[in-house]
């Protein structure tokens, strides 16, 4: 049986310490004014500030561009971002990106082993296809120890269609051995109401993250806000912009606290021959260069479920075939 765990993540894992302990208010240009109207707006440390871009610096701040982009450059210099690496360095900080087990075998191969770290990874499908039992399952997993399959870490879980299930998180942790109410409470749910609102619990969890261990971010659905309110060809560019920046905060997320972020989305009746299926998922191509993984989920004979993983940085497509059970995920 799988051992109830508590604690924060390793220090590896975390930013390192030289990067985050100076003071907004040394940055030049920064008084202490602009930094409390940062940090008001979710801006607190260097490496947040050197990611961003100038344009959001400048409206946070109530600063010119000009100054947003020389605070944004002393930033990437101090926090030593935008420098060119060798790319034996890059694979030894692959080595260090941590997977998060769906407790169904074909699955984790099918992803590497698992959901990974500083990147988005995508389920898309109809409804019944197990988009949501995945992402309650991964809620789960990640608060397992590392020779388990977790990252022995929380999560949070931005909720956009009322489908998360306390119920369900119950029974999956039991499956896996957990204690049902500690498991419960390493999970932090927010309802998002409107796309407004999503985007802004993502600024929370951010805020989150620097207090509690936190090492996935779940949002599901991604898109069914964004496709609600910008109904319409008209309204078709001002959307794919909100959802590109959205996806942006997302992938930032991922980065600097060497998260996993789960997506799920919905799809239309509009064929695609990538997808085999009379159905393509929401978002277009802002979507689909965001995401690193994507999988698209299909309907099988009860209770399997079908796995197929369209795009991949570096992993071959390929299909899994995993069931929906009372425990959760399985094989």
């Amino acid at each position: 049986m799988v051992q109830k765990t508590t604690g924060r993540s390793t220090a590896s894992d975390a930013e390192p310490e030289e990067k985050r302990h100076i003071a907004l208010e040394d940055l030049s240009g920064v008084g202490t004014l602009t930094a409390d109207k940062l940090r008001e707006a979710g801006y607190t440390d260097l490496m947040e500030i050197a990611v961003a871009s100038p344009g959001d610096i400048a409206e946070a701040a109530e600063i010119g561009t000009a100054i947003a982009m020389k605070i944004i450059a002393e930033s990437r210099r101090l926090a030593d971002v935008g420098s060119f690496e060798l790319g034996t360095t890059l694979l030894e900080r692959r080595k260090k990106l941590g997977r998060i087990t769906t407790f169904a075998k074909s699955l984790d191969e099918l992803l590497g082993g698992g959901v990974e770290t500083q990147a988005i990874t995508e389920f898309a499908g109809e409804f019944g296809t197990g988009k949501t039992q995945i992402a309650h399952q991964v809620a789960v997993d990640v608060q397992m120890p590392p020779d388990q399959g977790g990252l022995n870490a929380e999560v949070v879980y931005i909720d956009t269609e009322s489908t998360f299930r306390p119920e369900r998180i119950v029974d999956m942790a039991k499956g896996v051995g957990l204690d049902p109410e500690e498991t419960l409470k390493r999970i932090h749910v927010a309802r998002a109401f409107n796309s407004n609102h999503q985007m802004l619990l993502v600024q929370k969890a951010q805020e989150l993250a620097r207090e509690r261990p936190i090492r996935l971010l779940v949002v599901d659905s991604l898109t069914a806000h964004f496709r609600a309110e910008y109904a319409g060809r008209g309204e078709l560019a001002p959307r794919q912009q909100l959802l590109n920046k959205h996806l942006h905060e997302l992938l930032r997320f991922a980065d600097t606290y060497n998260a996993a972020i789960v997506v799920t989305n919905q799809v239309s009746a509009r064929p695609d021959i990538l997808f085999g299926d009379p159905t393509r998922p929401i978002g277009g191509n802002i979507v689909a260069h965001a995401a690193t993984y994507r999988l698209y989920l299909r309907k099988s004979k009860p209770p399997k479920r079908i796995a197929r993983l369209i795009d991949s940085p570096n992993l071959p497509e390929g299909e899994a075939v995993y069931s929906l059970t009372s425990e959760g995920i399985r094989e």
